[in-house]
């Protein structure tokens, strides 16, 4: 008897998770789709799903009404609170061609350069804060793989026009100084991530593989630094590669960030919920004798470019998603070039 109730208990248990969480496939084949964005009416980024295409249903309140799903950067619909309720949802993932990654210089030399795209964005409370994006060239060391310097291009640089610079006030303050370019550190050579601290998934797709890391520290454990008070930080990291690859720098298609921690000033009563997202896509792979990039300062007070390169189809150009929620308060810096 006793083991009849514990195995009830087991699947009753599992059933109640299960029925908390919303699993994203694709429409076409099936397969879970990770970093799929809901955002509520108000610009929110309410969840986030993860490598298995899962989210916590509870993170969505009727209130929102509408749901705007995003996915490689692209919105791909919107649903009505009632249509979550289900477990499974199915998504048209191939809004736009995946773009072929361009080989040049195919002879190995010193220097292994991979330049793509990238954006980044910090959201407080769930709602964007500053917004970036532009063009990167990172270079390697060809024989260790190791990352040996980090050049941007040209970028854009956004904030809100509502955000201000008292720093007592964590939910409105503003973190355009927390955008960063993505850290591509030990993506030439991922078994570095493999330790302890890290939690690693990996998810073999149709066009891609991905491997997922996971890193928490100070859960329930607050630390202070100059007066303000910090906890629960996790750090989220995925990173894709051509299908049935390797999995070395030739291979490197994609990287995702997301940083989340608990944040305020001593003075406040409540926390404020802090997000960094930072993506790169690889488009050019190329080796080189010459590490000599060309690159401008990444300053977070101005923009910097010489070209309209967010009008390329296959750039990830967010900035159109945020301006339709917060029209005119996210303001381009002016241009310094």
């Amino acid at each position: 008897m006793t083991k009849k109730i514990f195995l009830f208990l087991v699947i009753a248990i599992y059933s109640f998770i299960n029925a908390q969480s919303i699993t994203f496939v694709s429409e076409k084949t099936g397969k879970p789709l990770p970093k799929v964005s809901v955002f509520g009416k108000d610009g929110s980024i309410l969840a986030f799903s993860d490598i298995d295409g899962k989210i916590d249903k509870q993170l969505l309140k009727p209130d929102q009404e509408k749901f705007q799903l995003v996915y490689d950067n692209v919105s791909v619909a919107t649903l009505s609170y009632s249509e979550f309720d289900k477990d499974i949802i199915k998504i048209n993932d191939r809004i736009k061609d995946i773009e072929a990654v361009v080989i040049k210089n195919d002879k190995p030399a010193k220097y292994i350069l991979i330049k793509g795209n990238f954006n980044a964005y910090v959201t407080v409370n769930d709602r964007l804060n500053a917004y970036a994006d532009g063009i990167v060239t990172y270079v390697f060391d060809n024989k260790t793989r190791k990352l040996k310097s980090t050049n941007v291009e040209q970028y854009r640089i956004f904030r809100l026009q509502t955000a201000t610079n008292d720093t007592k006030n964590t939910s409105s303050y503003d973190y355009v100084s927390s955008l960063e370019l993505p850290k591509l550190k030990h993506v030439g050579n991922p078994e570095e991530y493999k330790n302890a601290s890290n939690t690693i998934k990996e998810l073999k797709g149709d066009v891609k593989d991905q491997i997922e890391v996971a890193h928490t520290m100070a859960k329930g454990e607050e630390i202070g630094f100059l007066g303000f008070r910090f906890y629960d930080f996790r750090k989220v990291f995925s990173m894709s590669f051509e299908k049935g690859s390797g999995k070395t720098l030739r291979d490197f298609l994609e990287y995702n960030e997301l940083i989340f921690m608990k944040l305020k000033h001593k003075s406040e009563p409540e926390y404020n919920q802090l997000a960094l997202y930072n993506n790169f896509y690889t488009t050019e792979f190329s080796f080189s004798n010459d590490n000599d990039v060309k690159k401008v300062r990444f300053s977070k007070s101005s923009s910097n470019y010489q070209s309209k390169y967010w009008q390329d189809a296959s750039f990830p150009n967010m900035q159109p998603v945020f301006s339709s929620f917060f029209k005119g308060d996210l303001k381009e810096e002016p241009n310094e070039h």
